[in-house]
Parts: C-alpha cells; sequence; structure tokens
C-alpha cells in the first residue's frame, strides 16, 4: 500500500492538548504555503498510484472555501487507485454546504471530525468552540453527502465516567460508522502541560477504556486497533497502512514520510518551508529498527501480526524468540488465525509488553 498525508498547519485557535505543528490561521501566510506545498508535491511525487491521501492539521477546514480549492486543485496532481480512501480533517463549526459540495467535487469521500467531547463544559476545558447542538446540526448535514464519517473523542479530561458515558451515548445516537477514542495525555508544549492540568488516575482512565471498548463492540463495532472502532468495512485505510508499517508520503509543515525504508522529517520551521527547506532529518532504518517498529505498529491491531509475513520479511522464526515466547506462556500475547496478537484485556497496556519484546534479542 501507498498513501499520502498533506499537512495544514493552520488554526482558528490553538486547543489546550494539542501537540500537533500547527499555528494560528494568517491570511497573508495561507497563499505562500500553499504554493509551496505545490512545489514540495511536484519535487518528491513520482507519480504512483495511491491507496489514500489524507489531509490534516492544524485544521485544514480553517481554510476559506477558495483556499481549500486551491489546496485540492493542488492536491488532484496526486493519482489515486479505482478504490481509494480520502480524508480530510474538519472542526464541526466549519462546515458548510459549499465546502461539502467542494469537498465532493475533488473525489474526498471521507470526513473526519474533531469533536473531543459532547459535553459542553468538557468541550470548553479542551479549548473546544462547538457545542453539543451544532455537533449534531453538521453532522446530520454531512450525512446527508457523506456516508464515511470518523468523529475523534478524547476521554480522561476529568475523572467524571458518565461524561464517558454520554458522550458514547451521544456518538451512537449520531449513527455514523468509525470512532477514534484517545485518553488525554499531557504532551510538553500544550497548555494543558504548560498551566500543570493533573492527570486522572490511571485505574479511572482503564475503566473508561474498558467501558468504551465494551460498548462499542456490544453496538456492532469492530475494535480494530487500540484507539479505533469501526463498522465492519469502514476501517480507515490509511491510518492501517501506518500500522502496517506501509509506505507513505508526507507532505507539508512537519510531514513525515516512509519510504523504502528511509523516514524523512520534514521541517516544523515555517521560514525554512517558505524557502523550500522542506527537509529536516532523512534517516535509514536497519533491520532491527524495521523489526521493532512492525512489532510496535502491528501489535496496536486487534488481529495482530500476520506471522508469516513477519517471518519472510525478515528472514526469522518469531515465536521462537524467548521474549515472544515468554509473552505467550504468561497470556499477554497469543497466535490466533497465525497472527500473533495482543490479548483484549491486555491491550491496553501494550507499552509494557513492547517494553519487553525490544529489550529483547530479536
Amino acid at each position: 500500500m501507498l498513501g499520502a498525508y498533506i499537512h495544514i498547519p493552520f488554526c482558528k485557535k490553538i486547543c489546550n492538548y494539542c501537540d500537533f505543528c500547527k499555528m494560528l490561521y494568517f491570511p497573508k501566510y495561507i497563499d505562500k504555503y500553499l504554493d509551496e506545498l505545490a512545489k514540495e508535491i511536484v519535487d518528491r511525487y513520482k507519480g504512483e498510484e495511491l491507496d489514500s491521501i489524507y489531509i490534516g492539521g492544524g485544521t485544514p477546514s480553517s481554510l476559506s472555501t477558495e483556499e481549500l480549492d486551491k489546496l485540492l486543485s493542488i492536491i488532484s496532481i496526486l493519482k489515486l487507485k479505482d478504490k481509494y480512501e480520502y480524508t480530510i480533517e474538519c472542526n464541526i463549526e466549519d462546515i458548510t454546504i459549499d465546502k461539502i459540495n467542494l469537498f465532493m467535487s475533488y473525489g474526498i469521500n471521507r470526513i473526519s471530525f474533531g469533536v473531543q467531547s459532547f459535553d459542553d463544559n468538557n468541550a470548553k476545558k479542551m479549548g473546544r468552540e462547538h457545542n453539543e447542538d451544532m455537533v449534531f446540526d453538521n453532522i446530520y448535514l454531512t450525512k446527508k453527502y457523506f456516508n464515511n464519517i470518523n468523529i475523534d473523542l478524547i476521554y480522561g479530561v476529568n475523572e467524571n465516567i458518565d461524561v464517558v458515558k454520554n458522550d458514547i451515548r451521544k456518538f451512537l445516537e449520531l449513527d455514523i460508522p468509525h470512532i477514534s477514542c484517545y485518553s488525554l495525555i499531557l504532551e510538553e508544549h500544550t497548555i494543558f502541560y504548560i498551566n500543570k492540568f493533573k492527570s486522572i488516575n490511571e485505574d479511572i482512565d482503564s475503566e473508561m477504556y474498558s467501558y468504551i471498548s465494551q460498548t462499542l463492540v456490544s453496538h456492532g463495532y469492530n475494535h480494530y486497533e487500540i484507539s479505533n472502532y469501526a463498522r465492519p468495512g469502514y476501517e480507515s485505510i490509511h491510518n492501517k497502512n501506518y500500522w502496517l508499517n506501509g509506505n507513505y508520503y508526507g507532505f507539508g509543515l512537519g510531514a513525515v514520510s516512509y519510504l523504502d525504508n528511509y523516514r524523512i522529517s520534514n521541517t516544523k520551521n515555517m521560514t525554512k518551508y517558505l524557502k523550500g527547506e522542506y527537509q529536516s532529518k532523512k534517516d535509514y532504518e536497519d533491520v532491527k529498527t524495521r523489526k521493532e517498529t512492525d512489532l510496535m505498529l502491528g501489535l496496536r491491531l486487534s488481529e495482530g501480526i500476520d506471522i508469516d509475513t513477519f517471518n519472510n520479511k525478515y528472514h526469522t522464526s518469531l515465536l521462537e524468540k524467548d521474549a515472544i515466547r515468554e509473552l505467550i506462556d504468561d497470556n499477554y500475547l497469543e497466535v490466533v488465525d497465525n497472527h500473533l496478537r495482543c490479548n483484549d484485556k491486555y491491550l491496553y497496556t501494550e507499552n509494557s509488553i513492547l517494553t519487553r519484546i525490544i529489550d529483547s534479542d530479536l
């Protein structure tokens, strides 16, 4: 598989939890940035057909309809396969019928909304601009034109599990096919971190995770990745390519590419980017690093890692590794349909499992 990620760093407001590469929306930068983005794509893209395109940020939908038209025209140089996924991230308050029509005219077929919470107080605490009524109105509008819709949800902003239960109940009312649920992480340089916002109790966080998983699965959603749930057939093609450690382009400020075993990081410095100095780092990943990455990402998936594919790729025998055998014996890992996967009850603690693997001789 091969995908392309396009980063739009502009936001009308900086959210309190966000550590992505972003800056406040200033119209004077938009045209310059889009012109440079066009040059980067022409310079680096080799003309392959792509399985997916994902426009993220930042907040792509913060651009005006005219600016979005220019962006999508630039991206149209990228070739897509007959069966493709083309996603754009949107804030609820940005959606208009003009933007919806524009998205459809360029072949976008998936919308991802940053909702984070339906609870007005919770949303405000995170720095979001929408309220519950706006969420319902604008998602119902979008549903008239798109059937592949995702919302992002953040839990653990406070220790009240009733807020989480209400968020999941509201999501189910919307009757859309995909949700990404993330526990709040206090990343450095975020407003929450700077203001010394306190993390919630780990046991309560785990209880929230379990409630979300059990409730969504009982309503027909496939828990296909640690933080992601989808109705059958609506799993994210683009993100699944990441978890399978596939190849992808990354265009724009701070974007990352993974191509032919090279991990390429773009600069996060807008001044350098606008001068055409796109790349800040290019690392060749050796076999050991690739093995570790395949395991780290693959074990996030509920189906796990295809053992034959891994063995053939690395000329090894995964199940003969001491650390893997020990984790299977301890019931942290299991083999199902020739896939090595995390036991469901330990999926939440996947990082500690990975530490045991990576610290071993692969």
